[in-house]
C-alpha cells in the first residue's frame, strides 16, 4: 500500500464542459528518452531524462542484486514523466480542500498502466517514488505469500537506496521513520505481523499506521543487516500458508522467541545499529545506446490526459483533454485509444468499441489498444463463457498481437486466456493463465483464474492446492471465492473418480475487476486440500535435459558445488520465459528456476527462465 495518495480504478465519467488549461504551459519542446527497460518524457531536456532512465536502470539492477533475481520483470507498463519544474507536476497532484498537495514525485496506475511522475527540480524527487516503484517490482518478481510488514518495509528500505558509480549504499536511514521510533512506542513484533491489508492500522492515517511503517522498514533494515531476509520465506511458509500461530512462526523460522525478537530490534535502535552498507554494482546496466525522439504536442498532451484519467480526481478533466486533442488532430491515436478507455469504463461499451476501431485504424500496432478491445469483449460477454464465435477469433488475434508486442504485460495473457476458454480451448487458456501467474504471481485473481482453468482441463488436484491458500486472503472476497471454489473443485473431483463427466464451466475474475460475478462449477462441501510445499528459486547451469520418459523431464542443473535433480512434470504445459517453448535440445545453457523442494538436491519444477 502506498503512502502517498494513490487511487486505483478508473471510475464513472461525467463529461462536462470545462475551461481547458493546457497542462503545457508555455508549450515547451518533450522528449521521450529510451533505455534498455524505461520510457521516459520529459519536458526538462535531453540529459535530465537521460539521467532519469539512468537511474531507473540502477536501481532495478539493485533489487535484483537484493533478491537474487536473474532477470526482474514489471507486470504493468510503466510510463515515466518528468517534469521540468514543481508547478507542471503541481496540476496532477491529489486535491486536498479542494487544493493540490505538494509532492516531489507521485505515483498512478490501474493494471493497464502505471505511471511515476518526477519534479527534476528539486533535489531528491526519488524517495517518494522508489517506495511505489519497489511495490511494482515486488509484484512481478516475489511470491503472493507475505505479509504487509515486509512489502511496506522493503520498499521503505528500498527507496533510500544510493548509486555511486561502482558501489550501492544500502539500508540509508529513513530519517523520517527514524525519528517516529525515537519518539513513539513501538508495537510487539508480533502484533506488528498480525497487522492485515484491510485492518484500520493499515488503512487509516494516524499515530498508529505511521509507527506501522517505520517499524516496518526497523525489521526489514536488521534482517538485510544481519543477514536474516531468508528466513523470512519459511516464517511465512509457517504463518500463512500452514496457520501456524504467529509467535511459534518466528520461533521456528528465526530462532528466537517473539520477546526476544522484540528486544533485539529495541537494541538494534537504541545502540545505533543503524549503519548502511555498500555494495557492488551489478555489472551490465547500459548507460550508452539510448534513443531520443522528439514527441509531438498533441501526442505530448494526450499522453497527460492519460495520466489524469488514472487519477481519480481529474478524470473528467482527462476526457476535456483527450477531445482538446481530437480537435486540433482528429486522428491521434493516443487520444483515440483514451476516449476509447475512458467509455469503457463508463460501460458505454458501443462508443467505446467505436474508439478503439478508431484508434487501431491510425495505429495498428498499439498493444494497448488492441489489449483493450479484447478486454472489451470480455467485460461485453460477462464472466460466463460464450460469445459469438467470429468476434472471438477476432479478438484472439488482437490479443496475441499485443502479447508479441509487449510480452510482459501480464493482463494481456489473463484476457487471452478467457478468449481461449470461451472457445473451448482450453489446453492453451491453461498455458496462458500460467504465463500471467509467473508475470504478476501476486495476483490472487490471476491465482483464482489459474484453478479455474486447471478445472476445465479435467485437473482438480493443481486446483486444489491453488485455491488451498486462498482461502487465508486478507482480502474478504478473495477468501469467500476461493472457499466456495474449493467446494466445487471438489465435487468435480469427486465426479470424475465416480466415472461421470462432470459439467465442464468456467468462472474468471477479470483483474480489472469488473464483472466479478461467478457462476457456479458444481456445488458441494468443501474438503480441505494440503497445501503446497513453498516455492524456492535456484540459479545455475543446464547440463542436460532427459526426455525419455513420456510427458515429463528430468534436468540436471549445476549450482555452485552442488548438482541438482529437478522434474518437470509436464513438458508441454510447464511455464517456460524467456523462450518460447519448453526444449529438451539445452545443453550447458543459463537458467533460473522456480521449484518445490522433494530432497535436498530434488525438486518439481514450477518455472523455467531462460537466461
Amino acid at each position: 500500500m502506498t503512502r502517498t495518495p494513490f487511487w486505483p480504478g478508473v471510475g464513472l465519467l461525467l463529461v462536462v464542459p470545462i475551461l481547458i488549461v493546457s497542462a503545457l504551459g508555455s508549450e515547451p519542446a518533450w522528449v521521450e528518452i529510451r533505455s534498455p527497460h524505461f520510457s521516459v518524457v520529459t519536458d526538462a531536456g535531453e540529459k535530465r531524462g537521460r539521467d532519469a532512465a539512468f537511474h531507473f536502470e540502477e536501481m532495478r539492477a539493485v533489487f535484483g542484486a537484493l533478491l537474487f533475481k536473474a532477470k526482474v520483470t514489471l507486470p504493468t507498463p510503466l510510463q515515466i514523466v518528468a517534469f521540468r519544474n514543481t508547478k507542471e507536476l503541481r496540476q496532477f497532484a491529489p486535491l486536498y480542500n479542494g487544493k493540490p498537495t505538494q509532492v516531489a514525485g507521485l505515483f498512478e496506475g490501474n493494471t493497464d498502466r502505471s505511471f511515476i511522475l518526477l519534479d527534476m527540480s528539486v533535489e531528491d524527487p526519488w524517495t517518494v517514488v522508489f517506495h511505489e516503484y519497489a511495490h511494482q517490482l515486488l509484484n512481478g518478481n516475489t511470491d503472493a505469500s507475505v505479509q504487509p510488514w515486509f512489502d511496506e518495509g522493503f520498499a521503505e528500505f528500498f527507496s533510500t537506496i544510493k548509486v555511486n558509480g561502482k558501489e550501492a549504499d544500502v539500508g540509508l536511514t529513513q530519517q523520517n521513520d527514524f525519528q517516529i521510533l525515537q519518539h513513539d512506542r513501538m508495537f510487539r513484533v508480533a502484533d506488528l505481523f498480525r497487522v492485515q491489508q484491510n485492518s484500520s492500522v493499515y488503512n487509516e492515517s494516524g499515530d498508529h499506521r505511521s509507527m506501522f511503517y517505520a517499524e516496518s522498514w526497523l525489521v526489514m533494515h536488521y534482517l538485510f543487516d544481519r543477514k536474516l531476509v531468508a528466513k523470512a520465506g519459511p516464517y511465512f511458509d509457517l504463518a500463512i500458508d500452514r496457520r501456524v500461530p504467529v509467535e511459534d512462526a518466528i520461533q521456528q523460522a528465526f530462532g528466537m522467541s517473539a520477546a526476544q525478537f522484540d528486544k533485539e530490534l529495541r537494541d538494534y535502535l537504541d545502540k545505533n545499529h543503524l549503519i548502511y552498507w555498500k555494495i557492488a554494482t551489478p555489472a551490465g546496466i547500459e548507460s550508452t545506446g539510448y534513443t531520443v525522439k522528439p514527441v509531438s504536442i498533441a501526442d505530448a498532451r494526450a499522453m497527460l490526459a492519460d495520466v489524469h484519467l488514472h487519477s481519480s480526481f481529474y478524470q473528467e478533466k482527462a476526457v476535456a483533454e483527450f477531445e482538446e486533442v481530437l480537435k486540433l488532430q482528429p486522428d491521434n491515436a493516443a487520444a483515440l485509444r483514451g476516449m476509447g478507455y475512458a467509455c469503457m469504463m463508463k460501460r458505454d461499451f458501443s462508443r467505446a468499441g467505436e474508439y478503439f476501431n478508431q484508434a487501431t485504424e491510425h495505429d495498428s500496432d498499439d498493444p494497448r489498444v488492441l489489449y483493450y478491445s479484447g478486454l472489451l469483449a470480455q467485460m461485453q460477454n460477462g464472466p460466463a463463457l460464450g460469445g459469438d464465435p467470429a468476434q472471438l477469433v477476432s479478438m484472439q488475434k488482437k490479443l496475441e498481437r499485443s502479447v508479441a508486442l509487449a510480452p510482459e504485460f501480464a493482463d494481456t495473457y489473463s484476457v487471452l486466456a478467457f478468449n481461449y476458454a470461451s472457445q473451448g480451448k482450453y489446453t492453451s487458456a491453461l498455458i496462458t493463465m500460467s504465463k500471467a501467474v509467473a508475470l504478476n504471481p501476486r495476483s490472487e485473481q490471476y491465482r483464482f483464474n489459474l484453478a479455474q482453468m486447471y478445472l476445465a482441463n479435467k485437473k482438480a488436484d493443481p486446483a486444489l492446492q491453488i485455491l488451498q491458500p486462498l482461502q487465508n486472503s486478507s482480502d474478504p472476497g478473495v477468501a469467500e471465492r476461493a472457499r466456495q471454489a474449493m467446494a466445487q473443485a471438489q465435487a468435480f473431483k469427486q465426479a470424475m473418480q465416480g466415472g461421470a463427466e462432470p459439467v465442464r464451466r468456467v468462472a474468471v475474475v477479470p483483474a480489472s475487476g469488473v464483472g466479478a460475478e461467478h457462476p457456479a462449477v458444481i456445488e458441494s462441501q468443501p474438503l480441505p486440500a494440503k497445501a503446497p510445499p513453498p516455492v524456492n528459486f535456484l540459479k545455475g547451469r543446464l547440463t542436460a535435459v532427459d526426455c525419455s520418459a513420456p510427458a515429463s523431464a528430468l534436468l540436471t542443473l549445476i549450482s555452485g558445488t552442488k548438482t541438482w535433480k529437478l522434474k518437470v512434470q509436464d513438458r508441454e504445459h510447464v511455464v517456460v520465459i524467456g523462450a518460447d517453448n519448453f526444449s529438451c535440445a539445452w545443453n550447458n545453457q543459463a537458467v533460473a528456476v522456480n521449484y518445490r523442494a522433494t530432497g535436498e538436491t530434488n525438486g518439481d519444477v514450477v518455472s523455467i527462465e531462460v537466461e
